[in-house]
């Protein structure tokens, strides 16, 4: 005959005044790291607390419950609360929602209650910003709950933006961290699939691989024609795209055609300011031929002899000067 199943038998909850609370030395967590007291506070504030703390009862000397109990399990909210209750924002006795531990070792309920947890993966909290975004939230409101800077809940949201198909790579490991931030340097899902599948036959699977290929048909924004008709490019709403995670020099200006009929433009128009200077020849283009300027040089200018009228002029201006400085 099969042996029946043993039933489990799970830890009683209740909840406890705050002042009937202890800190345990049985906690293992001795080393700050994380959200600070501060921050988690803040957030139990908002939010309320959305974890119960594990507790023990505390016995006397003689094994029996003294009616306090103390925190093996979730020392840092009940720190956070302490903060609360001092600032005078909970009351001294608020119930405390909290699981009644009374078997086993409190070290072992704070070790796995630290070591059993799993860690968020970031594609799951890059997607949760993007939530966030799409309820109303603005990029300044997430930056502000969540006690980070706004460039990190841009890129967040930058990075979730990529092609779902890669996300999913991503979410099988299939693709690093810095291959994914690469290709966020662009919006198109199809070209992103498409440098995808080529990097798969080559070598060079680095991110600034990837890079040059999604920027291979833009112009960079130190480009001579992007810094002579930039800002005529960007009131004609020319798009821009940028690097939110590496320095690129201003980005990249993705509609060359416009770009170029801008430049021509602007050439045209300054061409016309310095020819009516009295020039009898002007051409203008972005760039010449190399054998149509290499013939081409710098002319020195030679000094005019001064006429006898402004020679005059030029000695009655010295005597003038000479007179002003004598008085």
């Amino acid at each position: 005959m099969a042996k029946p199943v043993q039933k489990i038998s799970l830890s009683a909850s209740r909840d406890i005044p705050f002042d009937k609370l202890v800190l345990s030395q049985s906690n293992v967590r001795h080393v700050k790291a994380g959200v600070s007291i501060d921050e988690l506070a803040a957030d139990i504030a908002r939010r309320t607390l959305l974890q119960s703390l594990t507790v023990r009862p505390v016995l006397d000397a003689d094994g029996a419950e003294t009616g306090m109990y103390e925190i093996p399990a979730g020392g840092r909210r009940f720190r956070a609360l302490e903060l609360l209750v001092k600032q005078k924002r909970l009351a001294k006795n608020v119930p405390i929602p909290c699981i009644v531990r009374t078997e086993g070792i409190a070290e072992e309920d704070s070790l796995a209650e630290n070591v059993q947890r799993a860690p968020l993966h970031p594609l799951d909290q890059f997607r949760a910003f993007l939530a966030l975004r799409e309820r109303g939230q603005s990029e300044e409101e997430i930056a502000a709950v969540f006690f980070v800077a706004v460039s990190v809940v841009k890129q967040r949201l930058r990075l979730a933006s990529v092609s779902p198909a890669l996300l999913d790579v991503y979410a099988e490991d299939g693709m690093t961290l810095d291959q994914l931030m690469a290709f966020s340097v662009s919006p198109d899902h199809e070209r992103q699939e498409q440098v995808w599948e080529a990097i798969q036959r080559s070598y060079n699977k680095e991110p600034y691989q990837i890079r040059r290929l999604l920027t291979e048909g833009a112009v960079r924004a130190a480009d001579k024609r992007a810094l002579y008709a930039g800002e005529d490019y960007v009131q004609a709403g020319g798009a821009v795209i940028r690097d939110l995670f590496q320095p690129d020099d201003g980005g990249w200006l993705q509609d060359v055609g416009l770009l170029d009929r801008l430049v021509a433009e602007k050439l045209e128009r300054d061409a016309k300011v310095i020819a009516a200077e009295g020039w009898k020849w002007i051409e203008v283009a972005p760039e010449f031929p190399y054998g149509q300027t290499y013939g081409m040089r710098v002319i020195s200018s030679q000094r005019v002899p001064l006429s006898e009228e402004e020679i005059a002029r030029v000695e009655a201006l010295r005597a003038q000067a000479e007179e002003i400085e004598e008085r």
